[in-house]
């Protein structure tokens, strides 16, 4: 559970990551940095069911510095 200012300053970084093209995402010893770049999908949803309201803010994009593992042969290393 976050306050309002707190959601607001995590929000603020991902806008100034998405500005400089990279962002740094972690917790508790696990960190990922993505690097946002070119046309991205970006989705917003809300819902109000039960008491309990919802936001959700989801933005996708090729990332060409990760192999896509999924195509190809089939392959394993030893």
């Amino acid at each position: 559970m976050q306050d309002s200012k707190t959601i607001k300053t995590l929000l603020s970084s991902l806008a100034k990551g998405f500005s400089k093209g990279e962002m740094t995402l972690g917790d508790e010893g696990d960190e990922l940095v993505l690097k946002p770049g070119g046309l991205m999908n970006v989705r917003i949803k809300a819902d109000r069911e039960d008491g309990t309201s919802t936001v959700s803010l989801r933005v996708t994009w090729s990332d060409p510095a990760e192999p896509d593992l999924k195509k190809g042969a089939p392959r394993v290393e030893s």
